[in-house]
């Protein structure tokens, strides 16, 4: 079945932004389902992923592609491997994979006698404690496919060895890295031109670490639960899966799809989701969540995507309590949006107990929305706390009982919601443009209520974008000073 769903539309002071097809997965793709739970109520402890978002810019900017400009140039530069990084995993075989001189014959248990193909990883029958290292500078057409179960502290890791730019996966016939399996983890490969997904993670307990996805549909697909995608960058994944003439029902780029539960996405840098629609005009979304519940999506540094998130679910499914907090948005395109859901009276809402807490927007041109409450909206669809929201449009929408608004920083054109305790529109006083952290006399300081830890998905979460812990008296917006 193609994805589906509906396009999304503000309705105020005549402005129309994107279209927008809240997507389910491709076909023969399962969808977990979990019912609803108030936001944070179970969701796992995560780490702030503050650092993990500046070196994934840093990485881009190393490979030639503006984080600015949503990813002109090439991206053949190599991203951080995170091999350094400690999953505590427990001794077991190592493999090596050499795209160039390795021989699928040889014992692939050395650099020396490495294998030549990722068929061979599949055959290898990974077991908890094993690692798959690919060389640098390698690439492969196919699937790299992860089948195996490791353990808590055995994890089945794939990384990278030698120098280099990352190994790299690529190859319309199929989706690049696809796992199935739990307790696997990948970090510092490439997954760009796939079929649909760079990466594609249908079981349960995985982690995507400082990997990159570029030129896909999607550059990151969950359908499992309690994965991690952090510290990547996800780069024009700008391509579209239905882009046809009539209907309402264009589909396609996005830097994460989520379309299962309970899972984190921290510390990325997501670029370009960004492309041209019959239907909408344009169409894309940083992280899209439809058929999921619980999911957090904090600390990322989102640039040049034509709308932050969106959210939706197929009737008799559900899309509750996602959270999004401590992220930076800003775009120079002429259209886009931060956040759009929709309540009951919408085919694909209603979309209950969102959260978006200390997050920093500026999308300065006119054909552009805050956020989009619509079809129903009312405190238990959305609440708002502590954002700094810079549009030169539609500052926010809402409607029926209207969101759950308080402790917030606007300035745009109009307005179409009321104002909760603490809001107010006015100039935030940026210290500079490039960061938007506050100036010394910006009003978002102080601006905030101080909020329980849930509100943050975990007392690990609640820091700022630049790894600060939040002090009782909180400025509004992702960054604290």
């Amino acid at each position: 079945m193609e994805p589906t769903g509906q396009r999304w539309t503000a309705l105020a002071a005549g402005v129309l932004v994107g279209g927008g097809l809240l997507a389910l997965a491709p076909a023969g793709v399962p969808i977990p389902v979990g019912g609803p739970v108030p936001s944070g109520a179970s969701a796992p402890p995560g780490t702030a992923g503050a650092a993990g978002a500046a070196a994934a810019a840093g990485a881009l900017a190393r490979a030639g592609i503006s984080p600015l400009s949503g990813g002109s140039g090439t991206a053949e530069a190599p991203v951080p491997s995170g091999d350094a990084m400690s999953y505590g995993a427990a001794a077991g075989t190592t493999y090596y994979v050499d795209s160039r001189r390795g021989d699928d014959s040889a014992p692939g248990t050395s650099a020396a006698t490495a294998w030549r193909s990722l068929g061979a990883v599949d055959a290898a029958g990974l077991t908890a404690g094993d690692t798959v290292r690919l060389r640098r500078g390698g690439t492969w057409t196919g699937t790299l496919r992860l089948r195996g179960r490791g353990a808590p502290g055995a994890p089945i890791t794939v990384a990278t060895y030698g120098e280099g730019v990352s190994p790299k996966i690529t190859g319309r016939g199929g989706n690049c890295v696809v796992i199935t399996g739990s307790h696997v983890r990948v970090t510092g490969i490439r997954a760009s031109g796939c079929r649909w997904a760079g990466f594609e993670v249908r079981g349960d307990r995985n982690e995507l670490d400082a990997v990159h996805a570029d030129r896909n549909v999607s550059g990151v697909h969950v359908t499992g639960a309690h994965n991690t995608i952090k510290n990547s960058i996800l780069a024009r994944n700008n391509r579209m899966s239905v882009n046809d003439r009539g209907g309402d029902d264009d589909s396609g780029a996005f830097g994460v799809l989520l379309n299962g539960d309970d899972n984190l996405v921290t510390g990325n840098l997501v670029t370009g989701s960004y492309a041209a629609s019959h239907d909408y005009r344009t169409d894309g979304a940083a992280v899209e969540v439809y058929n999921g519940d619980r999911n957090r999506v904090t600390h990322n540094i989102a640039r040049n995507n034509e709308t932050f998130a969106e959210l939706g679910a197929e009737k008799g499914r559900t899309a509750t309590g996602n959270l999004f907090a401590h992220n930076l948005v800003t775009s120079s395109r002429r259209r886009g949006s931060f956040l759009v859901t929709r309540g009951a009276r919408h085919a694909a809402g209603p979309v209950r107990g969102t959260v978006a807490v200390h997050n920093t927007v500026r999308l300065p041109a006119r054909d552009t929305i805050g956020w989009s409450c619509h079809g129903g909206c009312s405190p238990a669809i959305l609440k708002l706390r502590n954002n700094v929201i810079v549009v030169g449009g539609e500052m926010g929408y809402e409607d029926g009982r209207g969101a759950d608004e308080a402790g917030s920083v606007y300035q745009g054109r109009t307005i179409e919601f009321e104002l909760g305790p603490g809001s107010v529109v006015a100039d935030p006083r940026f210290r500079d443009a490039a960061t938007l952290r506050p100036g010394h006399a910006s009003p978002a300081l102080r601006r905030g209520f101080t909020l329980d830890p849930s509100w943050y998905g975990g007392a690990a979460l609640a820091r700022d974008l630049s790894g600060r812990p939040l002090p009782p008296a909180p400025a509004a917006g992702a960054y604290q000073r």
